[in-house]
């Protein structure tokens, strides 16, 4: 009892609580969550902090080529003002008086020399320079084309800011350069009075492109110089569609001085950086992809993903081995005891694994064999004592049977009632003779209702108001059954139905097979049970015999189960007569051996009324 409510307890304690498998990956999954809470953050903040790292140096270092760029313009400015004041210049655009011819072609080379020596100490900016004499209409330059006076030329160049294109470029279809017009009016560059020095400093677009090449080099973007309206000047290796994209979103935009913006563009995400150049008034702009730059750590994020993705795995597959190696033999091991302590001691455990659970259930499976022969021999021994009680009992009750047997014998002899004193002796002889008969366990059914007719016969002899009705099937008939198998149940109805009242006396026996079962019903008009005896003698039947159980139908009913299986059983009602009902059900064999004696008198029960 202690086991079984142990049992019970921890049934119902797996019952309230999570498995163990949903415990364990539950706290695989509690262990994960905040592991990939906290890298998700930290990445995030990386992310961001590179990111404004990344912004801050991009800004820097196209500031820093933008100041390099105006710097180098801002020496050729200063070189071209401090040039214009050279004596030779002035006296290039003086009254024309020349000591002499030579002194003439002296002075054009010393100024050309000058713009060559210019030119060359920047020779990673070259620049071209030309002198124009608007006093004299002539012209000096480094150039290596011939440069020739062009008075409406100057007039319409001279702005006093630096242009890109001055016009002849477009006609000769030459590539386009920026030019700065200085002249010697003071205060008033963008106008000429007929007697001025002009000095036009000009310089490529490669000396731009060789600056941008430079930076691309040292870096990861893809820088360009900008002007809306003009054709922008790329390093020799930019990406001309991504370029164009480029200047698509730039021309849509309104800039300030400096700018930073993150675009997508064919669906990667770019870092866009503008810085104004003061002296030109273009833009140096960068286009960074940002998803290279932060590739690795998005490589480094995705990589922490999937080995947590694989460790989550691991964790519910040993989670899963778990279950199947651990929890489900427990579990099977738990119903094995709660069969056992149900009383079924014939479930045995499978096994499929081989391990320590695989040891648990031989000896939990060579338990209940040994358990549940040891409780058949003890079930046989009760049965093997109570039957020889019974035998014992009944070498005492039948000789008083014998006697009144043979009292009524006599006294029918005295009244000279021969016929009776045969019938007597001629059923008694019967009932006797089967009776002793025990080398054979089982007998056909119909030899147990002759049996029966016998000793209703008899009892109908000793009191006339018993009469019996018998209505069996003839295949029926042939059926193998326990011997004495109605007759405990034929006596109960003579002694406690019909011998308990005066009114009574009917016995009807009635058979019928249906559904692959045999099915007797023995009813009486005596005075019965009530519906809570019924069910009490009912419940007593599937319980083990007891001491104040009465033996005759519990032992029938055993010998009934024993021989045709646990669908086989007795059942007590309230008969239609208005007594007792006993149905003696059980079920036929899958292949009934049906045994034919020759000794079969051929006396058919059918509709026998002995009245």
């Amino acid at each position: 009892m202690k086991s079984g409510r142990g049992i019970n307890i921890f049934r119902r304690s797996i019952g309230s609580r999570m498995s163990l498998f949903a415990k364990t990956n539950g706290l695989i999954i509690i262990l994960f969550i905040p592991v990939i809470i906290f890298f998700t953050y930290s990445n995030g903040v990386s992310s961001n902090v590179i990111n404004k790292e990344l912004k801050a140096s991009n800004i820097k270092q196209l500031s820093f080529l933008s100041s390099q760029i105006d710097s180098r313009v801002n020496q050729t400015m200063d070189f071209v003002v401090t040039f214009s004041r050279d004596p030779n210049v002035r006296k290039f655009n003086g009254l024309n008086i020349w000591d002499d011819r030579y002194d003439r072609m002296q002075t054009r080379y010393i100024i050309q020399e000058k713009m060559r020596l210019q030119s060359g100490v920047m020779n990673i900016w070259p620049v071209e320079f030309t002198v124009y004499s608007q006093q004299n209409k002539e012209a000096i330059s480094n150039a290596d084309i011939m440069v020739n006076y062009d008075e409406d030329y100057l007039k319409k160049n001279v702005t006093g800011k630096w242009t890109y294109g001055d016009g002849q470029e477009d006609a000769q279809q030459l590539p386009k350069a920026f030019h700065w017009f200085y002249s010697d009016s003071f205060g008033q560059q963008d106008t000429l009075r007929g007697s001025n020095l002009v000095v036009k400093s000009s310089f490529r677009q490669e000396n731009i492109q060789n600056m941008l090449d430079t930076y691309k080099a040292g870096g990861q973007g893809d820088p360009i110089f900008y002007q809306e309206g003009e054709a922008p000047i790329l390093n020799r290796s930019a990406d001309t569609e991504l370029t164009n994209k480029l200047v698509q979103f730039l021309d849509a935009r309104s800039w300030e001085n400096t700018m930073q913006e993150d675009v997508e563009i064919d669906n990667q995400r770019y870092l866009i950086s503008a810085v104004k150049s003061l002296s030109l008034g273009w833009y140096l702009v960068d286009i960074v992809p940002l998803d290279q730059i932060l590739g690795p750590i998005s490589s480094s994020r995705n990589l922490f993903y999937v080995a947590m993705a694989l460790l989550l795995v691991v964790g519910i597959s040993s989670s899963v081995l778990l279950y199947r190696n651990v929890q489900i033999p427990i579990r099977k091991l738990i119903h094995g005891l709660q069969s056992v302590q149900r009383g079924d001691f014939s479930v045995r455990i499978s096994s499929n694994v081989n391990n320590e659970f695989a040891f648990l259930f031989y000896r939990f499976n060579d338990m209940s064999q040994q358990i549940q022969s040891l409780i058949e021999n003890v079930l046989n021994e009760k049965l093997r004592a109570r039957e020889a009680t019974l035998k014992q009992l009944q070498a005492q009750i039948n000789p008083h049977f014998l006697y009144n047997c043979i009292g009524y014998m006599i006294n029918m002899a005295q009244m000279k009632d021969e016929e009776a004193v045969v019938s007597m002796g001629h059923n008694l002889s019967a009932y006797y003779r089967y009776m002793t008969r025990l080398e054979r366990p089982t007998a056909s059914l119909n030899e147990e209702i002759q049996l029966i007719i016998n000793y209703l016969d008899i009892q109908k002899l000793r009191n006339g108001r018993i009469h019996y009705h018998i209505d069996i099937p003839d295949e029926m008939l042939h059926q193998q059954v326990p011997r004495l198998l109605l007759q405990p149940i034929i006596e109960n109805a003579v002694i406690h139905g019909v011998g308990k009242s005066y009114s009574s006396g009917e016995i009807r026996i009635k058979g019928v097979m249906t559904e692959g079962f045999c099915k007797l019903y023995v009813d009486d008009d005596g005075p019965g049970m009530t519906e809570e005896q019924l069910d009490l003698l009912n419940r007593t039947m599937k319980q083990p015999l007891q001491d104040d159980t009465g033996y005759g139908f519990w032992n029938t009913n055993q010998r009934l189960i024993h021989q045709f299986g646990d669908k086989s059983q007795l059942i007590f009602s309230q008969s239609d007569l208005g007594g007792f009902q006993t149905a003696i059900i059980w079920e036929l064999p899958p292949s009934p051996i049906q045994n034919q004696h020759s000794h079969h008198e051929g006396e058919s029960s059918h509709a026998n009324d002995h009245r």
